[in-house]
C-alpha cells in the first residue's frame, strides 16, 4: 500500500476515483488502483462518459448491437454506462461488504436534461437504480432547487443518492436537510433507516472562477475556504440531537465528499486539494493524474480542523477584494448543470453518429 495514501486512510478519509472507462476495466487498471492505491469507490459524470466513449473503439461493438436492436438516444447511453458501472460495482463489492456499506460505491448520474424537473428526476432515479440491480450503486441527483425534493423522495423510496453539483455550505445544508427528511419519513413509516448517501461539494471550480480577480496571496484559497466552512457545518450536523436520534435508530450519516479536486492552476501544487482537505468521515474523488501525483509526492501534514480552520478569515479577505461568494455559488451551480447538459448532448450526438457509421457492419 502506498505510504502517502495510507496516511489519508489513517486520517479517516476514503479515496474514490473520479473516472471510469471500459479500457481501465478491461486491462486491470481499476483493479490495480484498488489493490495498490486503496481506491474504495468511483464516480462518473456525463463529461467522463463523453470522453470515454469518444476515445477509441472500446464501445463500438455494443453500440452496433444495441442500435441493431432499435435502441437510441438516452436509452442507448444508459445501457453503455450501466455495463461499465455494474462491472465496477462488482469489483468493489468486497469493499462494500467489509465496510458495512460505507465504501465500495460507484455512481451513475440521471440525465442532466432533468435538472429542473423534480418528478422526472424521481422516476429516473428509481428506474436506473432498479436497472443496475446493484446495492452499491449510487444515483447522482444535482442539488439544484428542483433536485432537492427529488433527493428527499428518492431517499424515502430507498434509493442511495450521491448529491452532486453542490458549491457552498448553503447548498450542502439543503442537501443534508433533504436526506434527513427522507430518513425521518422512513423511520416514521417503520422502514429501514439505512439508506446511504454522500453530498458532493465541488472545490477547484471556485478557484478557476476567482483566481484572476484575487491578489496572488489569496489565489487557490477560495475553494479550500468554502470546503472548510462546509466541513464545520457537516460536523455540527453530526453532533446535533436531530442526527443523533436518527443514528440511534440505525441510520448511517450522509458523508461529505470533496469533488473536483484536480488542480487546474499549473502554478499551484498538483496535490493541493488532497493535502488541504484530509478530514475524518469524508470522501475525496480524484482524477487519475492527481491520484498518481499524490502517491508519488503527496503529504498529509494535518487534518482539516472540525471548525474549518481559517476558512472564515480567508472568506472575509476574499469578500473584501470584491468577490460576491454567495452569487458566485449560484452561478457555479448553474454553469455546472449547463456544462453537464452540454456534455450529455455531445455524448448523444456522438453515439448517434457512431451508430450510423457502424450500421453497415450490422447488415
Amino acid at each position: 500500500m502506498n505510504a502517502s495514501i495510507e496516511r489519508l486512510r489513517a486520517a479517516g478519509q476514503s479515496l474514490w476515483l473520479d473516472n471510469i472507462t471500459r479500457a481501465m476495466l478491461g486491462d486491470g487498471t481499476l483493479a490495480r488502483y484498488i489493490a495498490e492505491m486503496s481506491i474504495t469507490g468511483l464516480t462518473s459524470n456525463p463529461t467522463i462518459f463523453e470522453q470515454a466513449i469518444a476515445a477509441g473503439a472500446f464501445y463500438d461493438e455494443q453500440i452496433a448491437d444495441l442500435a441493431g436492436q432499435g435502441r437510441t438516444g438516452e436509452d442507448l447511453v444508459f445501457a453503455l454506462a450501466l455495463q461499465d458501472l455494474t462491472r465496477a460495482a462488482d469489483l468493489f463489492r468486497p469493499i462494500h461488504a467489509a465496510s458495512g456499506g460505507r465504501d465500495g460505491w460507484v455512481s451513475l448520474e440521471v440525465s442532466p436534461l432533468l435538472a429542473d424537473d423534480t418528478g422526472a428526476t424521481i422516476e429516473a432515479a428509481r428506474r436506473l437504480h432498479a436497472a443496475a440491480a446493484r446495492s452499491n450503486l449510487y444515483i447522482k441527483i444535482p442539488g439544484t432547487p428542483a433536485g432537492i425534493p427529488a433527493i428527499e423522495e428518492s431517499i424515502f423510496a430507498g434509493v442511495p443518492i450521491n448529491v452532486t453539483l453542490l458549491f457552498s455550505r448553503e447548498h450542502y445544508l439543503a442537501a443534508a436537510e433533504a436526506y434527513l427528511r427522507g430518513i425521518e419519513r422512513r423511520v416514521a413509516a417503520g422502514l429501514d433507516p439505512k439508506v446511504e448517501s454522500v453530498a458532493s461539494l465541488f472545490v477547484s471550480r471556485w478557484d478557476v472562477a476567482a483566481n484572476e480577480k484575487l491578489a496572488p496571496a489569496r489565489r487557490n484559497h477560495l475553494g479550500i475556504a468554502i470546503a472548510g466552512r462546509t466541513y464545520r457545518a457537516y460536523r455540527e450536523l453530526l453532533a446535533a440531537p436531530r442526527w443523533q436520534r436518527l443514528a440511534a435508530a440505525g441510520a448511517h450519516p450522509q458523508r461529505l465528499l470533496w469533488a473536483s479536486t484536480g488542480v487546474k492552476d499549473p502554478t499551484a501544487p498538483d496535490t493541493l486539494y488532497l493535502q488541504a482537505l484530509a478530514a475524518p468521515d469524508t470522501v475525496n474523488t480524484v482524477p487519475e493524474k492527481t491520484l498518481k501525483a499524490f502517491a508519488d509526492h503527496g503529504k498529509v501534514e494535518r487534518v482539516l480542523p472540525v471548525d474549518g480552520g481559517d476558512a472564515d478569515a480567508m472568506l472575509a479577505e476574499i469578500r473584501a477584494e470584491g468577490i460576491d461568494v454567495d452569487a458566485l455559488a449560484e452561478r457555479l451551480q448553474r454553469e455546472g448543470a449547463a456544462a453537464f447538459a452540454k456534455s450529455w448532448q455531445a455524448l448523444l450526438a456522438g453515439i448517434a453518429a457512431k451508430a450510423e457509421q457502424l450500421a453497415p457492419a450490422r447488415l
